[in-house]
């Protein structure tokens, strides 16, 4: 048995306290039927503002508790292929990585179907991957190469995958963008919403709650999404926010606050949040708390404003890959050596797609001028960076 009482985790004075379980996964199996296995969460996991509640009791079966770990292992390789590319040069400019923030990817991801549409910040490469663009190609994409998802062009920030609108670099900016796509969903009768997703530095942005206010306006099938990891590039929560109580923050929008350590908590607040706008009730409000281990991005060591006890701190009692490990070697689900062997496997596979993306070569020049307009509705010509520099379609 996995529960445990929950406790405050004391941080630096300019850093915040993370209400999390020491290993916050609380995995009491209550029964097993077939190959279905049933889990209790702790009330910790999740609060309610004008909603709720869940229920604490879950299940899963092994394929999907299988998928999660998977999904989890091979965005966290990637990231890590990521990082040390990046050292090397390969990886130029501004790269943002997840690591330590997988169980939100691959909970939300878990939760929606194919057609749903999501739309985040510049923290996304496990939401293109999962969403359906490779591991090759988003590798290649950060490398500046034409196998890239967006062939070259649009970097570690610009990605897109079906349903999947990037991949946004102007904070904040996604979140009205996410509204708009459930407004076409409603008046298009799709049967479909969206997640729209935005970090806890975003939180204070006016478009925000001006999205919020139009999405409930017009009760569109919306669900925004704060991924909270504690800090907005090197400032803590509570330094930037008056309420950080982000959850909260839609006032007549409802919301939920869920441990996003937890993949499956992730996976039932995103199943239920997808039910509720979907049932026509508007806009919901769901805060993700997790954590990043790096820095806000590759040019930050993350250690100027935290201390590294508190990395590890978070690292060896609350990480969301070795939590739901322990959930399958607690239920016999796999052995430790089947799991060791899953992780080679990806290790092997992420590998082989820095190998493919290394190989591919950059865009020609010319490929600057292309897809900027749809075929047929080009200008007659389009300037370049300096006065001479002219391109023409006609």
């Amino acid at each position: 048995m996995f529960v445990r009482a929950s406790t405050r985790i004391a941080l630096p004075r300019a850093a915040v306290s993370l209400r999390v379980a020491p290993r916050a996964f609380s995995t009491t199996v209550i029964a097993r039927a077939e190959d279905a296995y049933s889990f209790n969460f702790p009330e910790s996991h999740f609060d309610y503002h004008n909603c709720g509640p869940l229920s604490l009791e879950t299940t899963a079966t092994k394929d999907e508790l299988l998928e999660m770990y998977k999904n989890m292992v091979t965005i966290r390789r990637l990231e890590t292929a990521s990082d040390q590319l990046y050292k090397a040069k390969l990886i130029r400019g501004f790269c943002h990585l997840s690591n330590g923030q997988e169980a939100v990817a691959a909970g939300m991801h878990a939760a929606m179907t194919k057609d749903d549409a999501l739309i985040t910040a510049y923290r996304c490469h496990g939401f293109t991957l999962l969403r359906g663009a490779s591991a090759m190609s988003i590798i290649a994409e950060l490398m500046g190469r034409r196998a890239g998802c967006s062939k070259g062009k649009g970097g570690s920030m610009h990605m897109f995958a079906h349903e999947f609108y990037g991949g946004n670099g102007i904070v904040g900016a996604q979140v009205p963008i996410g509204a708009g796509i459930a407004l076409a969903q409603k008046y298009l009768q799709k049967g479909t919403m969206t997640f729209s997703l935005y970090g806890d530095g975003a939180s204070n942005q006016g478009q925000v709650f001006e999205a919020f206010n139009m999405a409930k306006l017009w009760n569109l099938p919306v669900v925004f999404v704060c991924e909270n990891n504690k800090y907005g590039m090197g400032t803590s929560a509570h330094r930037s926010s008056a309420s950080t109580n982000y959850y909260t923050r839609g006032d007549y929008v409802p919301g939920i606050r869920v441990n996003a350590m937890d993949v499956l908590a992730v996976r039932d607040a995103s199943k239920w949040a997808r039910e509720w706008t979907l049932s026509g009730k508007g806009p919901l409000v769901m805060e993700m708390v997790t954590y990043r281990y790096g820095g806000h991005s590759m040019s930050d060591p993350g250690t100027t404003y935290r201390t590294r006890e508190e990395i590890q701190n978070m690292r060896s009692r609350n990480d969301p890959i070795t939590g739901l490990k322990e959930r399958i070697l607690a239920n016999q689900i796999l052995t430790e050596e089947e799991l060791k062997k899953i992780d080679k496997d990806i290790r092997t596979e992420i590998d082989q797609a820095v190998a493919e993306a290394k190989a591919s070569p950059e865009p020609e020049v010319s490929d600057l001028y292309s897809e900027i307009y749809t075929k047929g509705n080009e200008p007659d010509f389009l300037r370049g960076c300096t006065p001479d520099e002219v391109h023409r379609f006609r």
